[in-house]
């Protein structure tokens, strides 16, 4: 309050009114002088900053070209944040439609005819094609030697090589067992008398099973005549029994399979010392139409068995091999 104390006497003198009296508002109220001379003076403060700040202006110098860049940045950001802001529109794909020849679309188009497979022959479907052949003493050699060309050196292939004065006349598939053995054994009442050893046989006929084993023997009981015929086979009968048979009395004949054959002359219950004959079941057939030599497991024990010391005797000519 003190300012204002001091300025009312100087505008008095200035505008030469007296501060002391009233003047009347707007509204028809009384103001004091004072407060409307403050007023007054806020107003010309007021206009004169505006005055300055326009003068300020015309005398400031033009803005340069980096001022203006960076004038410019701010508005490129939004420029580029609105940009980003805007959802970003997915791109059409249009779906060409691809035009195929008929051929091709048929092709790929699975075929509703169902394929047929074409079956793999066996053993029985060529040989149900192809009429039965007599067995000869070239396939039996052919035979030795398919089998033992990757098992054996040249030199012991050489040894198994057998002379044609090794075999018997082949059957020509007219022959039964007994007329078949009467043909190769003229001499056979003879020298079953002469036969007294033990554990020995004179005769061994080799088969491809003991049913077939069984079926022999009865078919050559004209042949045998007094001779004593034993089954060597493992059906039923342990090969323990068959070594004490053997041993007790004197037998002629062995009909039975090869794999039992061969064991039995491992374990030294059978002999081939007397031993003059044997003769394979060459031709027969099975149901399946093969015959012994198809079945592999009774292929692997006749070389077992030829090779086990019917080879050897047959070089030295003391056995012969016939194929019935």
């Amino acid at each position: 309050m003190w300012v204002f104390e001091r300025l009312l006497p100087l505008w008095a003198r200035e505008s030469g009114a007296d501060p002391r009296l009233d003047v009347v508002s707007g509204d028809g109220q009384f103001l004091d002088a004072a407060p409307r001379l403050l007023a007054q003076k806020q107003l010309l403060h007021h206009d004169q900053f505006q005055l300055d700040a326009s003068a300020a202006e015309e005398d400031a110098p033009p803005p340069t070209e980096l001022q203006e860049k960076e004038q410019k940045k701010p508005e490129k950001r939004k420029s580029v944040t609105e940009a980003t802001a805007k959802p970003k529109k997915k791109k059409k794909i249009e779906q060409k439609e691809c035009i195929t020849p008929q051929k091709k679309a048929a092709e790929d188009e699975p075929s509703t005819k169902p394929k047929r497979r074409r079956k793999k022959k066996t053993i029985t479907d060529v040989l149900s094609s192809s009429e039965p052949k007599p067995g000869c003493p070239s396939d039996l050699q052919n035979l030795l030697t398919q089998h033992f060309s990757d098992k054996l050196s040249v030199i012991e292939q050489e040894d198994l090589k057998l002379q044609d004065s090794s075999f018997l006349s082949s059957n020509d598939l007219t022959h039964t067992i007994s007329s078949f053995l009467k043909q190769v054994c003229p001499k056979w009442s003879k020298i079953q008398k002469q036969h007294t050893e033990k554990r020995a046989l004179v005769l061994l006929v080799v088969c491809s099973s003991a049913l077939r084993a069984i079926e022999l023997i009865k078919q050559m009981t004209v042949f045998k005549g007094e001779a004593k015929a034993v089954k060597l086979f493992a059906k039923h009968i342990k090969i323990e029994e068959q070594i004490k048979l053997l041993q007790k009395g004197v037998t002629h004949i062995g009909v039975g399979t090869p794999g039992r054959m061969s064991a039995l002359v491992e374990k030294e219950g059978l002999s081939l010392q007397a031993l003059k004959y044997v003769v394979l079941d060459w031709n027969w057939r099975d149901q399946k139409l093969r015959r012994m030599v198809d079945v592999p497991e009774v292929k692997l024990d006749l070389m077992k068995l030829l090779l086990g010391g019917i080879l050897q005797r047959c070089k030295e000519d003391k056995v012969k091999i016939g194929l019935y």
